[in-house]
């Protein structure tokens, strides 16, 4: 089986991803090709299934994933190859979710070995993700907080800069709408939309979450006071056994939300703005390359 590796430029270095790679390739061939410029991602994918590649790893971290996904979206679904992910991002919030191996060289084993499954990916505006889109304040957090600031401090940066931010947070107005017809309009703070279960660094959203329903997770913050927090977080921490006062959650095929006002939207790392915007399930999409025991599958 052919087999390519496409690394994130950025990660070209790493001393222990070329150890990985070498040991790897004592038994497998593999051919490793790197990014070097925005579009790289989908040119390499493009460039490997012309070249009659089956199976395409993809080596950075959820931004690099939502790359890789948004450029199979492209393909003719019959030639699309299969998609394996070895995590190298500073969250890798997908990988980790579906227990994908941490450890390079156990990640380029289950990419060669692992048992592919069909997925689903969500769209939203001609584009594609497979993990969360955070709409908001979550949103916000992602854009601004500079990449400095997330390597120092992984994960932690996005909670450090929320509390930062929070402080002038203003909330967002507008209408949702669902399948069954319900309409329902109030102020959210943020929002997430969930195929994956976990976003900003491994904070748990959906848990009940699977990438092969046929269904996203949505999950709203309605407004709230400083001092509401506390109560906010139990009532996440509980679920599903909370009151939901202030978490509302849906499970659909697909949902759209309208503001008054632009409203930052973060696509699995790709920011965008938007006063309106649907949100549809592509059931069983993507090819993925997953362990036995991924959470994720239903």
């Amino acid at each position: 089986m052919s087999l390519r590796l496409i690394l994130n430029g950025k990660k070209a270095g790493n001393e222990q991803l070329r150890e990985a790679v070498s040991k790897f390739r004592q038994t497998t061939p593999l051919e490793v090709r790197v990014t070097y410029e925005g579009g790289d991602v989908e040119r390499l994918i493009n460039e490997a299934n012309k070249e009659g590649v089956k199976r395409v790893i993809v080596a950075g971290g959820d931004g690099t994933v939502n790359e890789a996904v948004n450029a199979l979206m492209k393909i003719e679904q019959s030639q699309r190859p299969v998609l394996a992910i070895l995590p190298m991002g500073t969250a890798n919030d997908f990988a980790c979710s579906a227990n994908i191996p941490a450890e390079y060289l156990s990640a380029l084993t289950l990419a060669f070995e692992g048992h592919t499954q069909e997925v689903d990916v969500v769209e939203v505006d001609k584009r594609f993700f497979i993990n969360v889109a955070s709409a908001g304040f979550g949103a916000k957090i992602t854009a601004t907080t500079p990449p400095a600031l997330k390597n120092l401090l992984g994960g932690g940066a996005y909670t450090l800069a929320g509390l930062v931010q929070a402080l002038s947070f203003v909330p967002y107005s507008g209408q949702l709408s669902l399948p069954d017809g319900q309409h329902s309009s109030g102020e959210i703070i943020a929002a997430a939309v969930c195929n994956g279960r976990q976003a900003g660094g491994g904070q748990l959203l959906a848990p009940d979450a699977y990438i092969n329903d046929g269904m996203v997770d949505l999950v709203a913050f309605t407004s709230f006071a400083i001092s509401d927090v506390p109560a906010v977080i139990e009532e996440l921490s509980n679920y599903p056994n909370s009151s939901q006062k202030w978490v509302k959650r849906y499970q659909v095929p697909w949902l759209e939300w309208q503001t008054q006002t632009e409203m930052p939207i973060n696509l699995d790392g790709e920011p965008i703005t938007s006063k309106q915007q649907t949100f549809k399930v592509c059931a069983n999409a993507v090819n993925l390359v997953l362990p036995t025991d991924c959470p994720l599958i239903k």
